[in-house]
């Protein structure tokens, strides 16, 4: 048999995923995977209804639908702050995931350097491998999760293509700043690079923090390929249904790779998903509360489970530190976690480039009761963990 493409030993199937398998298998509270388990809005989901019964069945316009992507823009340029044009300005994509691929596959050619921040979520890197692009990985420095200014630079010396920012970040919950972003812009702009963002987590920020659109930086609109998703939004992460914004010659281009990569999203859940673009601004207020209160019942429980945690400020992701425990593999630990104390988790070596093994995600986006019942069940953990062994 001949030998499989040799940029499939650069990276695993995804470890997220694979601790969903977990939990699965040992019964164990999903803390990993980043997906509520509570229902969408009811008016997406009466729509949702109608579109079952009146269609569209076929295939949409393969970069979107006409009247999803009006609603998108309409609603975009209210919390962006750009005017966005629906007809050149937009790719609909089948969730966030295929708009980043997507994306670097179009800047990028083999060989071609990007930037990634470390930690980073996972398919960064895999979507620069499979690209032929070669990552340049910058550290984000706990507990702030800041970076060096200088080490940044040094990275844009190498004259990348692209950098890949996460704001609000997976898997740290961190916010970049105002200052961050400009001092970004200005080496995007002096090394004449490209700022693929993933700001699926733009509506879950924590007050005082404020999420800033990098393409709503002056100058930076022409050179961000903005993407997002309506799965985190609205509670609708099985929908998949992603876009890309930028200027036209960017979208036209990103509209060939989308083509053939998945033809189109799906039409009836584009038609449906209308009707959550149109929703008032109170409805990403009250989503903004609900997360901040469910993150602040969280961090109180895991107070109470005596473990160490940095407080996310945006999206729905904790991280904690397992060191107390003499963890050597985090993924043997977090097998064990789902096994013993029955919550899964993500291991944070999944996330970092650098050789750290001792951080832990869980995500809070879920039903106040499944969290209440994770907590009893971290609360043994340190017991529990007396027992650990690698």
């Amino acid at each position: 048999m001949p030998e499989l493409s040799s940029k499939l030993i650069n990276f695993t199937d995804s470890v997220i995923r694979r601790m969903t398998r977990i939990s699965n298998k040992y019964g164990a509270i999903n803390l990993s995977q980043g997906f509520p388990d509570f229902d969408p809005p009811k008016e997406i989901r009466e729509a949702l209804k109608v579109a079952a019964d009146k269609g569209p069945h076929q295939y949409s316009i393969t970069w979107g639908a006409q009247n999803f992507r009006e609603a998108l823009a309409e609603k975009q340029k209210r919390f962006m702050g750009i005017d966005i044009d629906p007809e050149t300005q937009i790719a609909v994509t089948c969730g966030s995931t295929e708009a980043m691929m997507a994306c670097v596959m179009t800047v990028c050619d083999p060989g071609d350097k990007v930037i990634v921040f470390s930690p980073f979520y996972e398919n960064y890197a895999a979507d620069a491998i499979l690209s032929g692009a070669v990552p340049i990985y910058v550290p984000l420095n706990p507990p702030e999760f800041s970076f060096d200014k200088e080490q940044l630079e040094d990275a844009f010396k190498q004259k990348p293509k692209a950098l890949i920012l996460c704001n609000p970040s997976n898997p740290t919950g961190k916010v970049f700043t105002l200052e961050e972003l400009k001092y970004i812009a200005s080496l995007a702009e002096k090394y004449d690079t490209f700022v693929i963002t993933d700001e699926v987590y733009e509506h879950i920020v924590m007050d005082p923090y404020k999420h800033i659109y990098f393409a709503s930086l002056p100058g930076m609109f022409d050179r961000t390929l903005s993407c997002s998703s309506l799965s985190k939004t609205y509670s609708i992460t099985g929908w998949r249904l992603g876009y890309v914004i930028g200027n036209k010659r960017i979208i036209e281009n990103i509209r060939k790779v989308h083509d053939f990569l998945t033809v189109g999203a799906a039409a009836p859940l584009q038609e449906a998903a209308v009707t959550g673009l149109k929703l008032p601004d109170e409805y990403y207020e009250k989503l903004k509360n609900l997360y901040t209160r469910k993150r602040d019942l969280f961090l109180k429980g895991l107070d109470e489970a005596g473990l160490k945690y940095v407080k996310p400020q945006g999206a729905y992701y904790v991280i904690v530190d397992v060191s107390e425990f003499n963890v050597k593999n985090d993924l043997k630990f977090c097998e064990w976690l789902a096994k013993e104390v029955g919550v899964g988790a993500v291991p944070g070596s999944s996330f970092f480039k650098e050789d750290i093994n001792y951080l832990i995600r869980f995500h809070f986006a879920k039903k106040d009761e499944t969290l209440l019942k994770a907590i009893e069940r971290l609360k043994t953990l340190k017991e529990k963990a007396k027992f650990y062994k690698e």
